[in-house]
């Protein structure tokens, strides 16, 4: 009896030693999850360690590159006088002298802001193109309060680029990355000062590579982030996380004026290029290839029987041009440029804008449904052939000016005018209360003539056109059924 009751207790402190064993372990276990988790939000989720920790490593990352980058990036103050056109005033001064000296034509000054950043210790800063355009005086505020007056060494409205110069020594400076090694879902940080508000830091990722098509310059090959990015903000750099530059920050996509998320940087590879010969040249030497283009579609391809979708359709090739010379020919799709592979026509036409002169390039083509390779060598383009965007758009808004919307002759409204040539361009409209309207011209006017330079068609029409940019007049030579006649058309009162 004494023997059974030995064994029953024995196995109950065996069952007992063994549960408290589970239970410790238990105990155990659940401490070290304890453990695992440090914090405990207002919310009541638990924040793990690990999370936490590469939250703040990144977090550290951004300030560091943040504090290491801001002495590089300079804040810009533009300045330029504007007239006030005397024909505002509904009277005369009736060419008396004591009236002109004191009512003469009112000026008042154009301030403007943007950001830049420096690239060398000797002073050299890289911005936007337009934030600098036009100015008379620009002046460069460093992080440490210091003021200089800058000098432009040379510009590049084709891809919105400009360099600058300040006289002083031992600057901080930022490096120029590779921009063609980011990646889509890369941390970036956007530094800049977007309405005056100096050295301002944004955070954001690389949202897409190759952006083009959007219009804000000739050569367009954007990194977009949604980093914040707003007025103020241009030509400040766009960093990875070494607080390399990757790109420059250049516009905002917007219907509020305002950042809505879409922001554009000119990658750091194109900087690169246009910075080079702006110091050495204080301007770019365009390349020229001598083809019209447009995108392949897979529409297109199906079309003319062609297995690829991608690529730049040859729709015609200038006589004598380096691409004549080279046998493209019309339909020709270019696929690869030295190398790189040519998705659209935005594509090419960077390539060739962004190659020297003279420089050898193989083109990879597919023509009749088989592959080729061709060697071209690049050439110049003719002088005044090339009309930037950022020109363009003055171009425009000068002929607004004058009253004037004019259009290619084609075909179909030549035969109809009976005109025996498609050359010059046609008056389509005619703003009312204009010097264009006070000088009786009219829709179906043909002009031929553009300050004593014929012209074939629309794009001769704005090349002709350019030097009035400065006059602000325009000598036109109008073609009517009784013959020609020239006019001259001013924004300025004749005294």
């Amino acid at each position: 009896m004494l023997q059974r009751d030995f064994y029953k207790l024995i196995f109950i402190i065996a069952f007992l030693a063994f549960a408290l064993g589970m239970l410790a372990k238990t105990f155990i276990d659940e401490t070290e999850i304890l453990k695992s988790k440090e914090l405990i939000a207002e919310d009541g989720r638990q924040v793990a360690t690990e999370s936490l920790k590469l939250a703040r490593e990144l977090s550290e990352a951004f300030s560091y590159v943040a504090e290491k980058a801001a002495p590089s990036v300079v804040y810009i103050e533009t300045e330029k006088v504007v007239s006030i056109p005397r024909n505002i005033f509904p009277f005369d001064f009736f060419g008396d002298e004591f009236f002109k000296r004191f009512f003469s034509i009112p000026r008042y000054r154009q301030r403007g802001a943007g950001s830049g950043f420096i690239i060398s210790s000797d002073g050299y800063v890289v911005t936007n193109n337009h934030v600098i355009q036009g100015a008379q005086k620009i002046t460069v505020k460093l992080v440490d309060g210091r003021t200089f007056k800058a000098k432009i060494v040379g510009t590049d409205p084709f891809s919105d680029i400009a360099l600058l110069k300040i006289n002083t020594n031992n600057l901080p400076v930022l490096k120029l990355g590779n921009s063609d090694l980011i990646k889509v879902g890369e941390w970036v940080i956007a530094i800049g000062n977007p309405f005056g508000l100096s050295h301002t830091v944004t955070v954001g990722v690389v949202s897409a590579k190759g952006r083009s098509g959007i219009g804000i310059s000739d050569i367009e090959d954007f990194i977009q982030t949604d980093a914040a990015i707003n007025p103020g903000n241009s030509g400040g750099p766009l960093l990875n996380l070494k607080g390399e530059v990757i790109g420059m920050n250049t516009a905002i996509f917007t219907r509020s004026g305002g950042y809505m998320g879409i922001g554009f940087a000119i990658p750091s590879n194109i900087v690169k290029t246009v910075v080079e010969q702006l110091k050495t040249k204080g301007k770019v030497e365009r390349g020229f290839l001598g083809v019209y283009i447009q995108d392949l579609t897979p529409a297109l391809a199906k079309e003319l029987g062609l297995k690829i979708k991608e690529g730049a359709l040859i729709t015609q090739v200038m006589p004598g041009s380096p691409a004549d010379k080279a046998g493209l020919k019309e339909k020709d799709v270019i696929i690869s440029y030295n190398g790189k592979p040519v998705r659209n026509a935005s594509d090419l036409k960077n390539y060739v804008l962004l190659t020297k002169p003279g420089t050898k390039v193989i083109l990879k083509i597919i023509r009749n449904g088989k592959e080729m390779r061709l060697k071209v060598k690049i050439g110049t383009p003719q002088k005044g052939l090339l009309v930037s965007k950022a020109e363009f758009k003055n171009l425009q808004e000068f002929l607004e000016n004058l009253g004037l919307v004019v259009d290619n002759i084609t075909p179909e409204i030549a035969k109809k005018l009976g005109l025996s040539t498609t050359r010059g361009v046609i008056i389509t409209e005619v703003f009312p209360e204009t010097p264009a309207d006070y000088a009786g011209l009219t829709p179906g006017l043909i002009i031929d003539e553009v300050n004593r330079k014929k012209i074939k068609n629309l794009r001769e029409f704005y090349q002709a056109l350019r030097p009035s940019l400065k006059t602000k007049r325009v000598l036109l030579g109008i073609k009517t059924i009784r013959g020609r006649y020239y006019i001259t058309l001013s924004l300025e009162n004749e005294e």
